[in-house]
């Protein structure tokens, strides 16, 4: 969104029951119809490269720029798999699940990654009166639906949860959907969505059940939305600066210490374009922060904001570069490096790197 984000938001605030019919419509939950295409598998290995972005499917020359990078890394050094970790469709999202963005803005300038990408929801991905306001959450099902139709795109269902190697895994990915939650145009008047809704309280049943179920090492949460950010978007509960529930973030927070602290060692995000690996911390029950989301956009000098603001402690964070992380896990090892990109170019800098647990 612009730079007068937050005053739309504080305006969003007054009129949202007015806007959020937009977004009254009854969801269909099902999951996607059986795989038209030929599908890239999932890995086997044990020893695994992951590719992490977000945020990138704007289709300009800034994403592709970063996916030459990350095609000479994986010529180099083959990934194992990607995590794309939302806004996957700028501006407003697709509006089918044979919209030609889904070529323009993932298919073409991802070629030759031809390995599974885990998709997650972003906002801009379920757009309704302006972009990235999350009011018209069944645009978000046309992304469930392409899951059929290419053999990269991995989104089976707006939630789901993936284990590599499928026998005695060493990590269980749980990609969670936090859009009506987070929506900057709450669907006040669609129960299926709200906070204490059905769409959200199965999800939360179904992450406590998967998560007690998993025999993996290394579990780690995929979202847009982030539980710490030290960039403009801001901490969950703190989003955009503002004391306005529900689009600051207050459920997003609640929905992160209840189900996810503690129990995932990792929470990988995106929505604010910045590269950050934040700390660990008692607060955070020992689960860590980690933030890709400029494979296509930056922060820049964007003001963080006034408010309630609450700055977290990090390893690394960069508001300015564009770029992409990669992590490689192995059964008794995560280590994370963080690529930033020169667009002129094409060529890539290893800007972080460290061994995490």
């Amino acid at each position: 969104m612009s730079v007068d984000r937050r005053g739309f938001l504080t305006g969003t605030a007054a009129t949202a029951a007015g806007l959020a019919t937009v977004a009254a419509a009854p969801a269909w939950g099902a999951p996607a119809p059986a795989s038209a295409v030929g599908k890239y598998p999932l890995p086997d290995s044990t020893d695994l490269r992951i590719l992490v972005t977000g945020d990138a499917g704007t289709g300009a020359r800034p994403q592709w720029a970063v996916a030459d990078a990350m095609r000479e890394m994986h010529a180099r050094q083959p990934f194992s798999l990607a995590l794309g970790l939302g806004d996957n469709v700028y501006e407003q999202g697709p509006w089918a699940d044979d919209d030609a963005q889904f070529a323009a803005k993932f298919e073409d300038p991802n070629h030759d990654l031809d390995i599974p990408w885990l998709m997650v929801q972003g906002n801009h991905d379920n757009s309704s009166v302006l972009p990235g306001d999350g009011g018209w959450l069944l645009r978000g099902d046309h992304e469930v639906a392409y899951h059929a139709r290419s053999a990269r795109w991995y989104m089976p269902s707006r939630y789901y949860s993936v284990r590599i190697p499928q026998e005695q895994p060493v990590v269980e990915f749980f990609v969670l959907d936090l859009n009506p939650i987070a929506a900057y145009l709450p669907p006040l008047f669609a129960p299926y969505w709200a906070a204490d809704g059905q769409f959200m309280s199965e999800q939360a049943a179904w992450l406590d059940r998967a998560i007690d179920e998993s025999p993996a090492k290394w579990k780690i949460a995929c979202t847009h939305h982030p539980y710490l950010n030290n960039g403009p978007h801001g901490n969950a509960g703190e989003y955009e600066g503002l004391t306005v529930e529900p689009i600051n973030g207050r459920y997003v927070k609640d929905f992160f210490e209840a189900h996810v602290l503690g129990r995932c060692q990792f929470i990988l995000s995106g929505h604010d374009h910045s590269l950050q690996v934040l700390e660990a911390n008692a607060a955070s029950k020992g689960t860590r922060q980690i933030i890709s989301g400029a494979a296509a956009k930056s922060v820049h000098g964007e003001p963080a904001g006034s408010g309630t603001r609450t700055p977290n402690n990090a390893l690394y964070q960069n508001f300015d570069d564009l770029g992409f992380m990669v992590l490689n896990l192995t059964p008794s090892s995560a280590d994370l490096s963080v690529h930033t990109v020169d667009l002129s170019s094409t060529q890539f800098t290893n800007a972080f790197q460290r061994r995490l647990i």
